[in-house]
């Protein structure tokens, strides 16, 4: 008789114990499907168990992701619509420059005034012309599927070519750029062409905001101590206006631009195409404002 009460207690306990698994994992999945989907309300085990709580667990992380990835696409969005806006600016501001004078060709009799006016309707147009052939190039540099000829590249000739092409712009300014280099013979593992399009648009970003003519400097730095993951570094450096209105760590994001920087003819992609093909080339670029001069670097991998 003892035998069977012990067999009926524990028969009682198993059946208590399915039981109570089959409740809380009901109560886990009526949570799943009705929980509210914007708010961060987590499962709480009622019937700790270890494989109730691994359940439990499980449903915790899925939830974690869903909200990362919630608030990663709200980040997204949000990006999305300030660039968006940016852009809208930058095509409308020159737009409505180049209607205004074309107006004001139209209503003018001076033949001088009217030359005029077409001369300043057609720089708003070359500069909205300059906007859509940056978004043309961002688009390739952030394109994984435009793959680069990676190869043996001489930096030096291509950074003369690039100051050679706005050599009057520097002779107008009366700048003599600095030519600081290490190893005027080093060479890299890049694309020729993007690493010249690299060295223009940081080139270009310096004499269009810059106070001072650019210093340009090369080392070879380690990443991890070997040879083999030996990187170049090629820093562009000159003083700029408001420097302590610069973000740092915005410069490379996309119609990035701080207010002085807008009243000129800037796009702000010129730095993320920078970016992009640096990433695209194994490398990277950085920035750095010390006072009132900025300094860009950018790392390739040494050949």
């Amino acid at each position: 008789m003892l035998g069977i009460a012990i067999a009926c207690v524990l028969a009682c306990l198993l059946a208590a114990t399915v039981l109570l698994y089959e409740r809380e994992l009901g109560r886990i999945a009526r949570f799943a499907r009705h929980r509210d989907r914007t708010e961060n309300e987590r499962i709480d085990v009622g019937f700790s168990t270890p494989g109730i709580s691994s359940v439990a667990a499980a449903v915790n992380g899925a939830l974690d992701d869903l909200r990362d990835e919630r608030a990663a696409m709200a980040r997204r969005e949000e990006a999305f619509r300030r660039d968006l806006a940016s852009l809208s600016h930058d095509i409308r501001t020159p737009l409505a420059g180049a209607q205004g004078y074309i107006q004001l060709h139209d209503r003018s009799s001076n033949s001088e005034e009217k030359d005029r006016y077409l001369r300043e309707a057609a720089s708003r147009l070359s500069a909205m012309r300059e906007l859509t052939d940056m978004l043309f190039d961002y688009s390739k540099a952030i394109d994984e599927d435009s793959p680069l000829e990676i190869e043996d590249v001489e930096v030096m000739p291509a950074l003369a070519a690039v100051l050679a092409n706005v050599y009057p712009q520097f002779v107008e300014r009366g700048w003599e750029p600095s030519i600081r280099f290490d190893d005027e013979s080093i060479r890299v593992m890049a694309d020729e062409d993007s690493m010249e399009r690299v060295f223009s648009n940081l080139i270009t970003n310096a004499l269009r905001h810059g106070i001072s003519a650019p210093t340009i400097s090369q080392r070879v730095v380690s990443r991890s101590g070997a040879e083999a993951d030996s990187m170049v570094e090629i820093a562009f450096s000159n003083e700029t206006e408001d420097a302590d209105s610069i973000d740092a760590d915005r410069l490379f994001e996309r119609f990035y631009q701080v207010d002085v920087a807008r009243r000129g003819n800037g796009s702000g992609l010129g730095l993320a195409i920078v970016a992009s093909l640096c990433s695209k080339m194994g490398g990277e670029a950085e920035a750095r404002i010390d006072g009132c001069m900025l300094t860009i670097t950018v790392r390739l991998p040494a050949a």
